[in-house]
């Protein structure tokens, strides 16, 4: 066979070849990572992350409203931090629960106190941020001002995005009415950066609330799931029960540290799902660690 015949098969082969001149599929930014990762859950999935140090900041429906159930405990803590700052409250006051302050749904303290108790008004904050006590959280929503003012608090700082309208126990009367206080997923996102700079509160407040946050033994399958054994995450969960097959919220929220000692701000709410809760917390699992794994520049666990 004449040399160039030779050539032209050879190239004929070649090209016939599947994926023959075909460039390498581009990455998939971190923004269409999120929104392939939320597809499981179905319903609507909201996120954000951003590095704290840089402002550097991806979203998915980063501006929708999604309700926050107990993740708005964060800023109530918050608004009780400035009032003892203030003045307005003090750590070591005494402050008594009554039964008729027990609330339903996850509170210990109605559990363990079914006829009411006295706690120090840090004790009583740490309830509310390390267990999401129900009781805790409305207690103190009553000594702050309720809900408007944690709405007010909030604007103060320049945080437009983070609505709280409900206590827990119009929550527990009224399916719909976790809806009310909701939180965009970049809005939450800048509240979390709000919370790690220690924005309106002295150093030894703003290394308690951290504590708190990352003392919580809730949640543990959602933001720091799939994260390297040992990776800090200071996070405030939330949650709704499941009503014939729908789940209305699963969310967390958290300052994670990366390697470097930077921090990686990242808001995950899932709404209105009908999928299991192990696919609902895997896919806010799923979320984090693409975040994590962008901005460190890790290679993904096999």
């Amino acid at each position: 066979m004449p040399a160039l015949a030779r050539i032209l098969v050879v190239f004929f082969l070649l090209t016939t070849l599947p994926g023959y001149g075909q460039q390498p599929a581009p990455t998939p930014t971190l923004a269409q990572q999120f929104a392939a990762l939320a597809k499981p859950a179905g319903g609507r999935v909201g996120a954000a992350a951003t590095l704290v140090e840089t402002g550097e900041t991806v979203t998915l429906a980063g501006a929708e409203h999604f309700p926050m159930q107990s993740v708005f405990k964060l800023p109530i803590a918050m608004l009780v931090i400035h009032q003892v700052e203030q003045g307005k409250l003090r750590w070591t006051q005494r402050v008594r629960l009554a039964p008729a302050d027990m609330r339903k749904g996850h509170s210990p303290l109605r559990e363990q106190h079914p006829q009411g108790t006295e706690l120090t008004l840090q004790e009583l904050t740490r309830y509310m941020v390390s267990e999401s006590d129900n009781s805790a959280c409305d207690k103190l929503l009553s000594l702050i001002g309720g809900p408007a003012a944690v709405t007010q608090y909030l604007k103060n700082l320049g945080l437009s995005n983070v609505l709280v309208a409900t206590t827990e126990g119009e929550m527990a009367e009224d399916e719909l009415a976790q809806y009310r206080s909701w939180a965009s997923p970049a809005g939450m996102a800048g509240l979390l950066v709000a919370v790690q700079k220690g924005k309106s509160m002295s150093a030894a407040n703003h290394a308690l609330l951290l504590r708190y946050l990352t003392n919580t033994t809730r949640g543990q399958a959602r933001l720091k799931g799939l994260l390297p054994a040992g990776t800090m995450v200071a996070h405030k969960t939330g949650g709704s029960g499941t009503s014939k097959g729908l789940t209305r919220a699963t969310n967390d929220v958290g300052i994670i540290t990366l390697p470097n000692q930077q921090h990686l701000a990242v808001a995950v709410f899932v709404t209105d799902s009908r999928a299991t809760e192990a696919v609902r917390e895997g896919v806010i699992a799923r979320i984090a660690q693409a975040a994590y794994l962008h901005w460190t520049g890790a290679a993904k666990p096999r």
